[in-house]
């Protein structure tokens, strides 16, 4: 049984029913299979986090056809322990043999499969060298939703990160700000996500003064001054699920102008947020966030997308961008994170993590959006 603090492990079964859906998709978009190498999408479907090494590791899934996993020998044996591998066939190879010897029996010499975004180039130039006759291309542009709907014990590790994150925030305004580096205050973002339960810290953006106009800023050794506007980007991993979320604070009293600027992100977040719901595709998000932010006059100063997908990974598809149709459904889960950015001046963006519903979309961040002033 799960406590209020650790939710339940997925199950054989998770997994099982996991790796079924992502064949049958794969057969619908006229693929033969799907090929998984270790990584996020190797997590997702089998529970396994194998060592990333030059040696293949490969899950093959077809529809109709049991999942076999391909591991090099002396991985077997924590291959057969990892969670979900009882819905696996384990196939191995020493080394001093050809790996795509194993391999190539499971696929069709002429197919076209779908292959891991992360696969190494030498696994797949190897797998075509053996087959010349398949083809492959990309899990992102041949299965773009294979993670991104998530189930309810998915859901609910997000909500707890995306928790987690927002009690770092709360507590991050408590510390001083001015006269500090950009790293002293990284650096108790990064403690604080720990305090609060991360397994695993993947950004901490502290971008104060004209360090914020470049939205992904890494923490320098700037010392922060009273007058500055601050953007804060942060999150990880917690029970092995992504946070990610951005406010921006103020170092005293803000300008007429600082405040003005923060209000339009503000609204255009508002704005992306309450756009989410089914049927919605996903550039519906960007455009109604960016069409705040252009009526403003400030729409050259918008340099990126809306959002982002997040699951076991802080970004995956689906992505809030002009040209991307994908109709959102119940369960997906993205960011929507709006910005200006002024060069030379100063940067503002205000980001939550979003869940669309039956009836719309649910913010997995709560914590106040309006311009923090901290000391």
């Amino acid at each position: 049984m799960s406590s209020p603090n650790q939710p339940a492990p997925f199950t054989a079964d998770d997994y099982r029913a996991r790796m079924a859906r992502a064949a049958e998709s794969a057969a619908e978009a006229g693929l033969a299979g799907v090929l998984v190498a270790p990584g996020p999408d190797l997590v997702h479907l089998t529970g396994y986090r194998p060592v990333n090494t030059e040696r293949l590791t490969l899950l093959v899934l077809r529809a109709g056809e049991d999942p076999v996993l391909v591991v090099p020998t002396l991985e077997a044996p924590d291959a057969e322990q990892a969670v979900g591998s009882p819905a696996l066939t384990l196939r191995d190879w020493t080394d001093g043999k050809d790996p795509y010897a194993v391999a190539a029996p499971l696929l069709d010499a002429d197919g076209r499969f779908g292959i891991s975004d992360n696969a190494w180039a030498m696994h797949l130039l190897g797998l075509q060298q053996f087959l010349p006759g398949t083809s492959y291309v990309s899990l992102t542009e041949a299965l773009p939703m294979l993670r991104a709907v998530k189930d309810a014990a998915e859901l609910e590790r997000l909500a707890a990160a995306g928790a987690a994150a927002d009690a770092t925030y709360e507590e991050i305004l408590k510390v001083r700000f001015s006269g500090r580096k950009e790293t002293d205050v990284a650096a108790d973002l990064a403690a604080l996500l720990k305090q609060f339960g991360h397994s695993q810290v993947d950004f901490t953006v502290v971008g104060s003064g004209p360090n914020g106009a470049n939205p992904h800023h890494e923490a320098g050794d700037r010392t922060i001054e009273r007058g500055d506007m601050v953007v804060l980007d942060f999150g990880g991993l917690k029970h092995g699920y992504g946070s990610d979320t951005s406010r921006t604070v103020h170092i005293g009293e803000p300008t007429a102008e600082e405040q003005r600027v923060h209000d339009i992100v503000r609204e255009a977040q508002e704005a992306g947020c309450r756009a989410v719901r089914p049927g919605a595709a996903c550039q519906e998000i960007d455009r109604a966030a960016r069409a705040v932010i252009t009526e403003f006059g400030y729409g050259e100063r918008f340099i990126h997308r809306t959002g982002h997908g997040i699951g076991v990974t802080t970004h995956e598809p689906p992505y809030m961008i002009e040209g991307e149709e994908q109709l959102l459904v119940p369960g997906m889960c993205f960011s929507v994170e709006p910005g200006i950015y002024l060069p030379g001046r100063f940067g503002v963006r205000i980001e939550d993590i979003v869940t669309v519903t039956d009836a719309g979309g649910r913010r997995l961040n709560t914590t106040a959006r309006e311009l923090a002033v901290v000391e």
